[in-house]
């Protein structure tokens, strides 16, 4: 859904930063000729009507200011008195709003800096914006500058490629309490062959890899445990039976019987473009080989669903798997689960 929501934004405007799974900036530097909140109302038309989610929109001439407009209308929009979209473009209107916010609501201030700034008098947007930006940098750092500049109207923080991810984890609690190891190295094949995926998805190997298993610490009467290990490859890898393999290995090092887990989990780290494979002396593995067949893997799935193709370290029943017994039907996303009228 998050993809569907961007690929509508992204209609919009040719220059969009996916900022996170439920926000992205929109550049609109060329469109002044048009009403922009007009334009914005019509983005959030689209998308309702395209995936029935509704958005809420900030309009303004910096990111700071855009994320205080979008602060706004989401507020308004709760109050029902406005329509989920705000322009905050307009110098008077910022200088009648700005001393009516609290500096911890700024993004990128945290309760720390919002402290620090309240015990030498800064307690609201506007006085942050107007106190000189070489005493902040004194103070603390270019970035909370560079803060002030944008309250000020000086666009300091321009939009940004989607950059990989430098670490990439795949976890999940159990259905019910785990005993059994088997059942564990199942789950932990499962979550290894879903973490390679990702790691692929985005073009990148991975030197490393992270292996956890825990209980449940919130049940008191129950002894506890919990353990993990790091493993490193002799060469970066995307290669899926590689890493279950590593995973499993690492598991069974850190398993302890006569305990019910709650939850494992894999993390690859040290995660480095695809096109760079720095190897060792001892290092054998077709690389091209392996490629070709996770790309033939990966189209497979792509194209006849997820879990057409598996490794057999993942298993069949998998009773352990999360019981999703609530989850809300995916009208928009799945064709089974589609509403059935019937006149």
């Amino acid at each position: 859904m998050s993809r569907r929501v961007m690929y509508c934004l992204s209609r919009f405007t040719p220059d969009m930063e996916v900022y996170s799974i439920d926000e992205a900036f929109l550049g609109l530097d060329g469109f002044s000729h048009l009403d922009l909140t007009d334009y914005s109302l019509q983005m959030q038309r689209y998308v309702f009507r395209a995936t029935r989610i509704p958005i809420s929109v900030g309009i303004g001439p910096t990111k700071t200011l855009a994320k205080l407009a979008n602060r706004i209308a989401k507020n308004r929009q709760r109050q029902a008195d406005g329509n989920g979209v705000f322009n905050l473009c307009d110098r008077a209107l910022q200088n009648a709003l700005l001393p009516t916010i609290s500096v911890n609501d700024v993004w990128g201030i945290g309760k720390r800096w919002s402290a620090k700034l309240q015990a030498r008098g800064i307690a609201t947007a506007a006085q942050l914006r107007d106190t000189e930006p070489g005493v902040i940098r004194q103070m603390s750092n270019v970035v909370l500058e560079r803060t002030v500049y944008e309250l000020q109207g000086i666009s300091c923080l321009g939009l940004e490629d989607i950059q990989p991810k430098k670490q990439i984890m795949c976890s999940r609690s159990f259905g019910r309490l785990v005993t059994s190891k088997s059942d564990l190295l199942e789950a932990i094949s499962c979550h290894g062959a879903r973490v390679t995926e990702k790691l692929r998805q985005q073009q990148s190997r991975a030197g490393g890899l992270y292996v956890f298993l825990k209980t449940n610490r919130f049940s008191i009467n129950e002894p506890q445990y919990q353990n993990s290990i790091t493993f490193a490859f002799s060469a970066p890898t995307g290669h899926t039976g590689e890493v279950i393999s590593a995973a499993r290995a690492g598991l069974q090092r850190i398993f302890c019987s006569g305990f019910r887990y709650q939850k494992c989990g894999v993390m690859l780290m040290d995660i480095a473009p695809a096109n760079i494979i720095q190897c060792n002396l001892f290092c054998q593995r077709d690389h091209e080989r392996d490629d070709r067949l996770m790309r033939a893997i990966d189209q497979l799935n792509s194209k006849m669903g997820t879990g057409t193709v598996e490794f057999a370290a993942q298993g069949i029943r998998r009773d352990w798997q999360m019981r999703q017994a609530m989850r809300s039907p995916r009208y928009t996303t799945r064709l089974a689960e589609a509403m059935i009228v019937k006149c």
